[in-house]
């Protein structure tokens, strides 16, 4: 299993390596995500834990998925995945823990696992989602997914299909852990 202060490291290097990819300075990722400099400054340094909503705005500056950005950050490759070796990230801010279920392929399409601690929530800007379409399936506990002005509440064994690329918020308003899993399908984009 990979340690969140090397993952933590690995996503900052990662976050540096796409500005640079675009010759993009600080200031300029910066203004595009909405973040201030200084934090991003922290995050690619390995001084600071990304939380989910920091990576949303980031990758949506990027014009990748969150998902994308969390693969490129991401080891090992194959098509077998075991448990214990898959990579689990948890937000700082929420204790919002995910988990890339599907192996590092060409494939189109990725399975990430995410459990949602009781009362938390985490927000998504809509650049998050650009060129994918997904699936949410929620697996224990219940969802309040909203996208845009829509609210859908979700109980175990629901799946819903996201629509167009909308700000979304992903709430878990009970007691007891949310697990669900996002399926994304890349699209050419």
């Amino acid at each position: 299993m990979t340690e969140p202060q090397d993952l933590d490291r690995r996503i900052g290097a990662r976050i540096r390596i796409e500005r640079d990819l675009r010759a993009w300075s600080l200031t300029d990722l910066a203004e595009r995500a909405g973040v201030s400099r200084a934090m991003i400054n922290k995050v690619e340094r390995g001084e600071s834990s990304p939380t989910a909503q920091l990576l949303g705005k980031l990758s949506g500056a990027f014009g990748l998925s969150m998902s994308t950005l969390m693969a490129r950050a991401e080891r090992g490759q194959g098509r077998l995945a075991r448990r214990g070796e898959q990579p689990l990230w948890t937000d700082p801010e929420t204790g919002y823990l995910r988990r890339q279920v599907s192996p590092r392929t060409e494939l189109p399409l990725e399975l990430v696992e995410i459990v949602l601690p009781p009362r938390a929530e985490v927000a998504m800007p809509a650049a998050a989602y650009a060129f994918q379409r997904q699936l949410i399936w929620v697996l224990e506990g219940a969802l309040i997914f909203t996208e845009g002005s829509l609210r859908h509440e979700l109980q175990a064994g629901d799946c819903l299909e996201l629509g167009p690329p909308v700000d979304c918020r992903f709430d878990n308003e009970t007691e007891a852990p949310c697990r669900y899993a996002v399926m994304l399908l890349k699209m050419a984009g």
